[in-house]
């Protein structure tokens, strides 16, 4: 049903009207509403240069694509909008981690893959996992020196982990040159991420696993096992060296103290006795008989000083018979043994 007490509305005739559209324009085209608009789209695309740079991160401006001024620390920072300027956040602090023969999946199962299989220096065939862990050292080297960093590293890891198993046979790969082996590894991958200007900085490069193929296994097992058997052995006995030699040197250093005391001992008393025998006989010399008789006398002495003497008197009939000359030693009563009563009638 078509409204008649809307006299005054609007249809479809009047918007078609170029009057009514050119008032329109003009009202909404008005200077007024156009500076408005102007300085509010000015003002959003100023405040788009505000960016914020985290914890552990730096940012880096360009400016119409150019690298301008230093790297930017971690707050809030201004630059000029786009297109003027642009910026990258590149958090330095994350610890990165690469895999090199396996590939760990979303329950921690590693997957082993078909680049585990190296050649090592005596032609033999073996399984490497190598784990890297990393940091970006130089964020403009990073962003800007190599299309993809990560990718760089994880292709120089794979060059540096075969050149290091190349060089050393199985046997030694795999027991005591495993640190070394790690060691070269590290050290050839930082070397060649430095020549490409990766800006990276390897922190950790360790063999997870080095093992040889499934076929021969047991047998390089049983091999590895019997050099650490020997290296435990070793370790043992050397263990017991030191505790022994040091025991033995002190020994020897004890009894050299005591024959050194022994003879200063034995030097300071015929030291003595030489001095005495002279100051004798400086007294001889004065007085020979007297210096005799008292010789005697304390020889006499010296050697009587612990007998028992025993007086006895003579008489006519010659020495008294006087058995035995020291104290009677008791005799033991004889022990008899009990009878037993007679049995009654």
């Amino acid at each position: 049903m078509r409204r008649t007490n809307l006299p005054n509305e609007p249809g479809l005739n009047d918007f078609l009207d170029p009057e009514w559209i050119s008032r329109a324009l003009r009202h909404l085209l008005s200077p007024r509403r156009i500076w408005i608009v102007v300085i509010s789209v000015v003002g959003l695309w100023l405040l788009s240069g505000f960016y914020m740079v985290g914890p552990g991160e730096q940012g880096l401006v360009l400016t119409f694509g150019r690298l301008t001024g230093e790297p930017r620390q971690s707050g809030l920072h201004y630059r000029l909008p786009a297109p003027i300027q642009s910026n990258f956040v590149v958090d330095t602090a994350q610890v990165r981690t690469a895999e090199v023969g396996y590939r760990t999946e979303a329950g921690g199962q590693n997957v082993l893959l078909e680049e585990a299989q190296m050649l090592t220096g005596d032609e033999n065939m073996v399984v490497v996992q190598l784990f890297i862990q990393y940091l970006v050292q130089d964020p403009i080297a990073y962003t800007f020196h190599v299309q993809n960093a990560d990718a760089v590293l994880k292709a120089s890891a794979e060059i540096a982990l075969r050149s290091a198993v190349g060089q050393n046979t199985i046997d030694f790969t795999m027991t005591e040159g495993r640190v070394q082996a790690q060691e070269q590894v590290k050290i050839l991958l930082q070397a060649l991420l430095d020549q490409y200007r990766t800006g990276l900085l390897v922190t950790e490069a360790r063999l997870l696993a080095v093992d040889p193929p499934s076929e021969v296994r047991d047998a390089f097992h049983d091999v590895v096992r019997a050099f650490e058997d020997r290296e435990r052995l070793v370790k043992e006995s050397e263990g017991y060296a030191e505790q022994v030699v040091p025991a033995a040197r002190g020994e020897a250093a004890q009894m050299v103290l005591e024959a050194e005391a022994y003879r200063e001992q034995r030097l300071i008393r015929a030291e003595g006795d030489a001095a005495r025998f002279l100051t004798l006989l400086a007294e001889y010399k004065k007085a020979p008989e007297v210096m005799r008789e008292r010789l005697y006398l304390e020889s006499i002495e010296r050697v009587l000083s612990g007998a028992k003497i025993f007086v006895l008197e003579t008489g006519n009939g010659g020495v008294l018979p006087f058995l035995p000359l020291t104290e009677p030693t008791p005799a033991t009563p004889p022990v008899i043994a009990p009878t037993e009563p007679p049995p009654a009638p």
